[in-house]
């Protein structure tokens, strides 16, 4: 193991999302899958990257009263922001098709923005978050390229409606300003110098 710090440590990951699972596991890392229900709401004055802070440092919160010692858990949240005038507007997972495609029609010939919240949390140490961004651009396309989309793909349990790893990215994305990680649900980089600090403060 290269974070030798974590030896002899549990490492549980907080999310049902088989991607961030894939990522946790390309750093070396074997991760056990635990989640628990929260109120995923956040507050109205919040709509940019800090609505995903602080829906990560929620998700991290459930666990704080349960931790053993040598538990470290990932949490981790990703938003959707389209530039609107004033800031961004939010796009969530779509509740059904047509929400689905019309996020997608939103997104299409524009650039928007990417906020992936990661958390490391240990008993000791509480809640330790950071965020990472990534502009997305997608070219132009038509309403059946989206209910094509839709349709093949479900993505339903994605953040505006996409995958940047699946035919929306492949065929659309053309340029991103960041990391692909962090698009795909999870600053991985993030999280490794994460990772990398736990204990280290209590050394």
């Amino acid at each position: 193991m290269i974070l030798q710090n974590l030896e002899g440590r549990r490492l549980i990951l907080a999310s049902q999302s088989p991607r961030r699972l894939e990522l946790v596991r390309g750093l070396g890392l074997d991760p056990e899958v635990r989640v628990r229900p929260i109120d995923e709401s956040w507050p109205a004055e919040l709509a940019g990257p800090g609505v995903a802070e602080f829906v990560t440092r929620r998700k991290a919160e459930a666990f704080l009263p349960e931790l053993e010692a040598e538990d470290v858990v990932i949490t981790g949240d990703t938003v959707v922001l389209l530039p609107v005038e004033g800031g961004y507007r939010v796009l969530e997972k779509p509740g059904d098709r047509a929400e689905a495609v019309a996020m997608l029609l939103e997104l299409q010939g524009r650039t928007h923005v990417v906020a992936s919240g990661v958390a490391v949390t240990t008993r000791a140490e509480g809640i330790r978050c950071e965020v990472d961004v990534c502009e997305v651009t997608f070219s132009a396309f038509d309403a059946r390229t989206a209910e094509h989309y839709v349709d093949t793909c479900a993505p339903f349990d994605k953040a505006g409606a996409y995958g940047v790893q699946d035919f929306m990215g492949l065929a659309h994305a053309v340029r991103l300003n960041g990391s692909f990680y962090t698009v795909m649900g999870l600053p991985t980089h993030r999280l490794y110098g994460l990772l990398g600090g736990v204990g280290r403060d209590l050394a």
